[in-house]
Formats: structure tokens, C-alpha cells, sequence
């Protein structure tokens, strides 16, 4: 970071090549919005861009974006209340006719569509923890809970999942075969 805030530009493409995918992908899941996702995600580069020259060694930058893009996530999604039915959800961007749909698509599209009806919280705790691979004590960091507190919201987030997903449990399992 040192090196990002005096102006190395082969420091900043670095940090962008290595955390942008991820952010992007975690605000996509929040959000459901491709293209709003990539803007959250700018928004949180530029925010590290001009963090730099105070930036604390201590801090992960991976962590520390994470933190700042769930709360321009959690901004984005107050913003849009209230939520949409999840029948009406446009979760695909461009996604194919499901004549054309891979099996696999059919399912992913029903499970990001189970995840994008969750609670905020309970939403960005599967994401970050399973979609993210972040431990359990970096996700709590993130969204500024303590560790108990987040198993909390991955247990509700995981039985509302199971719940919801019951449903139509036939049907995911028909694509699978």
C-alpha cells in the first residue's frame, strides 16, 4: 500500500488484478446486478485509492475492501426497498433460454435466487464464507460482528436456504440426473 499511495502504478494494477474478481463476485451476490456490482466495486478501489497514504500495516487489504464494499452493498440494497419478489428477479445477465441452459445453470440459477431472498446479513455471511472462502473470523470482521454472532447468521441463512430450496428439491435433483 505503501507503493499504491506514492503513485506506483504496477503496485495498484497488482492489487487490482488480485482482489477485483472477488469483489466483484461478492457484490454480485449481493446485489443480484452485474453491472451495479462492477460499480460497487469500483467505488470500493477508489475509496482504497484514497485510503493509501493513511493506510495501517495492520489491516489486510482484502479484508479491508470486503468491509467497505459490503457496506456500499448493504447501502445499495436499503436504497431499493422494498425487495422484489424473488419470482420476479433478474438474476442471470443474459442468461440463456432454458432450452439452451446447461443443467448445471438450472440449479445455480435456483440456488442464487434462494441466496438473493435472504436477509442482507445472512446473504453476505454465505457469501463471504462459502463463495469467498473467508473464515469464519474474517467474515465476522467484515461485517463487524462477533464470531458466535456470525455462525448465528450462517445457521439461519443455511436453514432458510434448506427451507426454501425444499420446494423445489425434485426439481434441482431432476437436472442433476
Amino acid at each position: 500500500m505503501r507503493r499504491v499511495a506514492s503513485g506506483d502504478q504496477a503496485a495498484a494494477r497488482q492489487v487490482v488484478d488480485r482482489h477485483l474478481s472477488g469483489s466483484v463476485a461478492f457484490a454480485w451476490r449481493m446485489l443480484g446486478d452485474r453491472h451495479l456490482a462492477e460499480d460497487m466495486a469500483q467505488e470500493s478501489f477508489l475509496r482504497l485509492w484514497r485510503q493509501a497514504p493513511r493506510w495501517r500495516a495492520q489491516a489486510r487489504i482484502g479484508t479491508w475492501l470486503r468491509t467497505v464494499l459490503y457496506n456500499a452493498c448493504v447501502d445499495q440494497l436499503r436504497k431499493r426497498r422494498p425487495q422484489t419478489d424473488i419470482a420476479d428477479m433478474d438474476l442471470a445477465d443474459g442468461a440463456p433460454t432454458p432450452a439452451q441452459a446447461h443443467q448445471s445453470d438450472q440449479v445455480a440459477t435456483m440456488v442464487q435466487a434462494a441466496i438473493a431472498a435472504l436477509p442482507e446479513r445472512q446473504r453476505a455471511a454465505i457469501a463471504l464464507v462459502h463463495y469467498d472462502d473467508m473464515t469464519n473470523i474474517e467474515a465476522a470482521e467484515i461485517l463487524d460482528v462477533s464470531v458466535d454472532a456470525l455462525e448465528s447468521l450462517l445457521a439461519r441463512g443455511r436453514r432458510a436456504l434448506r427451507d426454501r430450496l425444499e420446494g423445489v428439491r425434485d426439481e434441482l435433483l431432476g437436472t442433476l440426473e
